[in-house]
């Protein structure tokens, strides 16, 4: 899942990303309510996180112009702000949820992950395909009874050919969905780990389509 921090206070934005990362997310950081709308309005993102008190566009005029503009993308609203007309103003602007900082790290991962599952198509948590298992909720897999270890990136590359199985998967799209846009590296990275994920789960799960990407198939 991709995500989109719209926070000046850049340590705290640093901060969140690095942890959001740890955490198995793509996560992009902008610093200004301007090209967080300009980013945002991409639609290339699973959740954003967006500070009210923000140079040029505020975190108000963001949402409703996100939301003018028929964007749905969950929202999850920051403030240093706690009075209860400011959360009423923020939910009526179209926010999904409302954080007041100082605020719990953990309980900010949870709301996260909360809206996530809201907002993401009806996928069961826990998808059979064969001799394997793989839980999204939990970020464990399994083939046949013996659980499989495997890096927040490596579930990352995972997940995005499970829930599309059987489909082709693009290294565009993987790229897109689990590197941020800071990422100037080589788009040889998904073959990398495409060529562990098959060391580790099996080479007959994934399927390379010539020119088109990876199928992730049952066996």
């Amino acid at each position: 899942m991709r995500l989109l921090i719209v926070e000046d206070e850049k340590r705290l934005a640093l901060s969140l990303a690095k942890g959001l990362t740890a955490e198995g997310y793509a996560v992009d950081v902008v610093h200004d309510g301007a090209e967080g709308l300009h980013r945002a309005s991409e639609g290339a993102y699973d959740l954003v996180v967006l500070d009210i008190m923000l140079p040029g566009l505020n975190g108000y005029r963001v949402c409703a112009a996100l939301r003018a503009a028929g964007h749905d993308v969950p929202i999850l609203m920051l403030t240093a702000k706690d009075g209860e007309y400011d959360e009423a103003e923020g939910l009526d602007t179209g926010a999904d949820d409302y954080l007041t900082k100082p605020f719990s790290y953990v309980v900010l991962v949870a709301r996260v992950k909360a809206l996530l599952r809201r907002g993401r198509p009806a996928h069961p948590p826990v998808r059979v395909l064969g001799e394997l298992t793989v839980d999204t909720g939990a970020r464990r897999v399994f083939r046949g009874a013996d659980e499989v270890a495997l890096t927040a990136k490596e579930f990352s590359v995972l997940e995005q050919l499970v829930l599309r199985a059987g489909q082709v998967v693009s290294k565009a799209e993987i790229l897109e969905h689990v590197w941020d846009f800071t990422y100037d590296g080589d788009p040889n990275i998904v073959e990398v780990y495409v060529s562990t994920l098959r060391r580790k789960l099996g080479a007959a799960f994934i399927r390379t389509v010539r020119g088109a990407g990876y199928r992730l198939e049952a066996r």
